[in-house]
């Protein structure tokens, strides 16, 4: 959106006027400007009629006094006029009043809201859930990135909670469901085709058993086209072999164990290529023959690894141009992250890189590593393992956190590519996304993301790389970038990051909360073995608690929980307990014993044909330890290529358990929303 273009919201004839061009049903309405001609309007519409205050000043008309509904007769036309007239004056005596809206009355029915704004990143998004004067209090909201499908505007009619008010809840009739899609459609359509409309709120639209009808609305437009987030483009791509350096030079290179020089050089030590130091305070650096600077240095450099101060780099960027350097990683901080003058820094810099076609890390980040190839440019206490996994971090801290836990597990955690993006002033998220995409060491991305500047580029981008390899993300926080001068309900309701959670959900990243979660979910999908032939399921547990929440959660991740043939259950019967559940989920009670559990896997591995994957869910007791819980799964899988799943729940507990079944690469989880989420994606990629 342009910083220089001015905004208003429209009077409320306006909005509707626009709404209606798009078939988004309005009340017949009519602006006056004296008591008398309140009258006549208001019997030309027919009684009961609403009145409100007309004033570009005015946003919430209710607060102000402007608003009086139920008008029957004349005389109460004439007076709710001069009420109005009177409060709104009281309220803001500065408001240009421009007169007073006539309405028709709408009649009583479920109050919903339907809105759309522009998010920075994402461009349009949708917004729909129950209305009416609660709707922040209630926050029973779903959203939607633009375009919309028919299927997802159906989904986010019956993802809010209040679904059940609209297909008849305790006795009611229900509303006309569909007339509501078809509006919402209109809402999708409108917002995408007036490219000055910036937000826009229909609060409440009032459903009925049959149509409906917008009650109130809010249109806010700017006086030139919205500007969105750029598409990806193709000629950005880095060429693959600018990661891969023959060569590299350490910019501050030191024997000073508290420099960072000294660090980022020591990492380096064990590149394959040939690695230069540059101090011109120093004949050698951690016996390495140093040279004074850049361009002293024989034969060509590939990559710099600058750590000296800000106000040096612009220089060093220009020496790196006369260089041929391809790809420059500035650790060094003091940039656009510190105040105005180190933005300019940091243009500076960009601007000489770009003329000499240098490809920039950072700044003020911690560098890249390439495990695989034994690169390491950043300051870590020791270089992480090599793997299938990449890491991209908006986040340092986070990066050195990851690259303990992939030593703490050794070569089971090891990585294809771990990046700091630091300031993103050249290469940014999609540049390492892309480099991902394009290695063959990485099977499986995961991101910690705290803002995406070019929302719709990453969503094109990650489209096309979960096609083949999976991503998941951990997105921290919830920005408030952009709603402060919000000025209708859906600038407040639709935050940051229920945009975030829904672009992710469009190109198929999977969110997750926690760093091990993430490491756990990559790990499983980027395995092949670990694909389900479908989406068949049967849930073996020992706690009805956790059978009914399985229910909930394979309907809510896309697995579908079969029924169980009547000859399985008569085999079953011969030794479960004769009040077992005779159902799917199959509850074999809190006293099942490893017998139990063995005799349901044996039938089961006979009759695989009926289903795609097996869930155990175990909760600690004293008849069966998590190892013997672990044992058995092991133990059938041999026996089915169907995949087998461990959910056990209790914490360190069962621990032994989930080793054991972590050992014997089977996929194990220890909460159970999680297991059917992580399945439902597992399911995903087996169709594609």
């Amino acid at each position: 959106m342009s910083t220089h273009s001015r905004t208003k919201m429209l009077s409320e004839a306006d909005g509707y006027d626009l709404l209606r061009k798009f078939n988004v049903p309005a009340p017949v309405f009519e602006i006056v400007t004296s008591p008398e001609a309140a009258i006549v309007a208001a019997v030309k519409i027919g009684y009961p009629v609403v009145m409100k205050i007309v004033s570009p000043q005015i946003i919430h008309k209710s607060d102000a006094g402007g608003v009086v509904v139920g008008i029957m007769t004349d005389e109460e036309a004439r007076a709710a006029y001069n009420n109005i007239i009177t409060s709104v004056k009281a309220y803001n005596p500065d408001a240009e009043i421009n007169g007073v809206i006539i309405e028709e009355m709408a009649s009583p029915g479920l109050e919903l809201i339907i809105g759309g704004k522009i998010d920075p990143a994402f461009g349009r998004v949708i917004t729909f859930g129950l209305g009416g004067t609660l709707v922040e209090l209630l926050r029973d909201i779903g959203i939607c990135i633009l375009p919309c499908t028919d299927d997802e505007i159906y989904s986010l009619i019956k993802q809010i909670k209040g679904y059940a008010l609209i297909t008849g809840y305790r006795g009611e009739a229900p509303r006309d469901e569909e007339y509501l899609f078809q509006t919402l459609k209109n809402a999708c359509a409108f917002f995408e085709k007036n490219e000055n409309v910036v937000e826009f709120d229909i609060n409440p639209f009032r459903l009925y058993e049959k149509g409906g009808c917008a009650v109130d609305a809010r249109v806010i437009v700017q006086d030139e086209s919205v500007s969105l987030p750029p598409h990806y483009s193709a000629s950005k791509l880095v060429p693959i072999d600018y990661y891969k350096p023959q060569s590299v030079a350490v910019i501050g290179a030191s024997d000073d164990k508290t420099k960072m020089g000294y660090a980022v050089f020591r990492n380096l030590l064990q590149f394959p290529g040939k690695v230069y130091p540059v101090n011109n305070k120093r004949a050698e650096i951690q016996g390495v023959k140093c040279y004074p600077t850049l361009l002293s240095v024989p034969g060509p450099v590939d990559m710099v690894v600058i750590t000296v101060p800000a106000q040096l780099v612009p220089d060093i960027m220009e020496e790196c141009g006369q260089k041929s350097v391809k790809m420059a990683v500035v650790i060094t901080a003091g940039f656009k992250e510190m105040d105005e003058n180190g933005r300019a820094l940091e243009n500076r810099m960009v601007e000489i890189a770009k003329s000499h076609g240098i490809r920039i890390v950072g700044p003020n980040c911690l560098g890249l590593i390439l495990p695989p190839y034994k690169l390491d440019t950043t300051y870590v206490s020791t270089s992480p393992s090599p793997g299938e996994l990449a890491f991209i971090s908006q986040s340092g801290a986070i990066v050195n956190a990851v690259v303990g836990i992939s030593l703490s597990k050794g070569s089971e955690m090891g990585y294809s590519e771990v990046v700091s993006v630091g300031n993103q002033s050249d290469l940014d998220f999609l540049d390492y996304m892309s480099y991902a995409q394009r290695d063959p060491h990485t099977k499986a991305l995961i991101l910690y993301i705290e803002e995406i500047k070019n929302g719709v580029a990453f969503m094109e981008m990650a489209t096309e790389i979960t096609k083949t390899k999976p991503i998941v993300a951990i997105k921290a926080g919830s920005s408030k970038r952009g709603q402060a001068a919000a000025a209708s309900h859906t600038g407040s309701l639709s935050g940051s990051y229920e945009v975030y959670m829904d672009a992710f959900r469009k190109c198929g990243v999977i969110p997750v909360q926690t760093l091990p979660g993430a490491f756990k979910v990559a790990k499983i999908l980027s395995d092949a073995n670990h694909v389900p032939k479908g989406s068949r399921a049967v849930v073996i547990t020992n706690a009805g608690g956790f059978a009914v929440l399985s229910n909930d959660y394979a309907e809510a991740w896309g697995i579908e929980i079969i029924d169980l043939p009547k000859e399985m259950i008569e085999e079953m019967n011969s030794f479960l307990p004769p009040f077992w559940n005779k159902n799917n989920p199959i509850d074999l009670l809190g006293d099942a014993d490893e017998t139990r559990f063995r005799g349901v896997f044996e039938v089961l591995c006979r009759a695989h044909d009926l289903w795609d994957m097996a869930i155990l869910v175990n909760f600690p007791n004293k008849v069966l330890s998590p190892e013997q819980v672990a044992r058995v799964l092991i133990d059938y899988s041999k026996k089915t290529e169907n995949l087998l799943v461990g959910t056990l729940i209790g914490g360190d507990s069962m621990k032994p358990g989930v080793s054991l079944l972590e050992q014997n690469n089977i996929p194990v989880f220890e909460e159970l929303e999680f297991t059917y989420r992580t399945l439902g994606h597992l399911n995903r990629t087996a169709d594609r």
